[in-house]
């Protein structure tokens, strides 16, 4: 769909059905326990992950700037372009031309778009800026095996 410094965006298609199998009693992350007896029927992870088809997005990150907050290079994004931002939403934002995804804080006076990396400075959003806030990070998708 397209593709900026640091998020490239897809359509999710939400139509198609793809169920996967599905562990119901949780996954133990102290003592292993037996995982056949809880397998169920299957989980569609759209409809899991996807709340509003029509305005969500999938991106994959492709900057630094979140790294201290875990979100590193090709983690998945799904970005909901219909939930109002609030104060410390993930947030792929629009400014001046470009895409960045930053955490949202909202001061009195102003608003800036906070990284999470020392080598990125927070960017003050003024007047004089063009900006949106395109969307809300609802969920990431990490791969473990970088």
């Amino acid at each position: 769909m397209g593709s900026t410094s640091e998020v490239e965006f897809y359509s999710s298609e939400t139509e198609l059905l793809m169920t996967l199998p599905f562990v119901s009693g949780g996954i133990a992350a102290g003592f292993p326990s037996p995982a056949e007896d809880y397998l169920d029927t299957g989980m569609d992870l759209n409809h899991e992950l996807v709340k509003n088809p029509a305005t969500t997005f999938y991106g994959r990150v492709k900057g630094l700037s979140m790294k201290d907050d875990g979100i590193l290079p090709n983690d998945i994004l799904i970005v909901d372009k219909s939930l109002e931002p609030k104060n410390g939403d993930l947030a792929v934002c629009f400014i001046d031309g470009e895409f960045t995804l930053k955490r949202i804080a909202k001061k009195r006076d102003c608003i800036y778009l906070m990284p999470a990396n020392p080598e990125f400075k927070p960017i003050r959003v003024t007047e004089e800026n063009d900006f949106i806030v395109w969307g809300i990070v609802t969920w990431v998708i990490k791969n473990t095996r970088r």
